[in-house]
């Protein structure tokens, strides 16, 4: 826990947030800026800024809160598809400093685009040039 941090201070209930699911590890609220009807953010409890931060024990039950709360938000809604996000970093919009993760409800009519939409920045290497320089720097660690 950080004290410091908004969503830590959420986990703690001592900022009020429209909660739909908690479990011991786990909390999804409605976001403060929907971008869809019942946007709602998974966030460990435990304070870590990206999922690379994470200790592998708050992983699984992160990813179990997730699949939960999707359910929950596609039945309930009836709702055609859910896009799931993580921003990471600055440089993709994150804006709180702890890990959360995004569940939007997607209907039809919606006018979204799916994640393929967030960026175009192909790279001008090729894939193979890609993935030779990826399984090099993992080689090394």
């Amino acid at each position: 826990m950080n004290r410091d941090c908004l969503f830590c201070k959420i986990a703690d209930k001592k900022i009020p947030a429209e909660v739909v699911y908690e479990d011991g590890r786990t909390v999804a609220f409605l976001d403060i800026n929907p971008r869809a009807p019942a946007h709602t953010v998974v966030i460990p409890k435990y304070h870590s800024e990206t999922i690379a931060d994470l200790p592998d024990a708050e992983v699984c039950p992160l990813f179990l809160a997730i699949k939960k709360v999707a359910d929950l938000l596609v039945k309930s809604l009836k709702a055609e598809g859910l896009t799931i996000g993580i921003n990471q970093g600055r440089a993709s919009g994150q804006v709180v400093d702890h890990l959360h993760v995004h569940l939007l409800p997607r209907f039809k009519s919606d006018g979204g685009s799916s994640v393929h939409g967030v960026v175009h920045n192909p790279p001008e290497e090729s894939l193979q040039e890609v993935a030779r320089k990826l399984r090099e720097y993992k080689d090394k660690k």
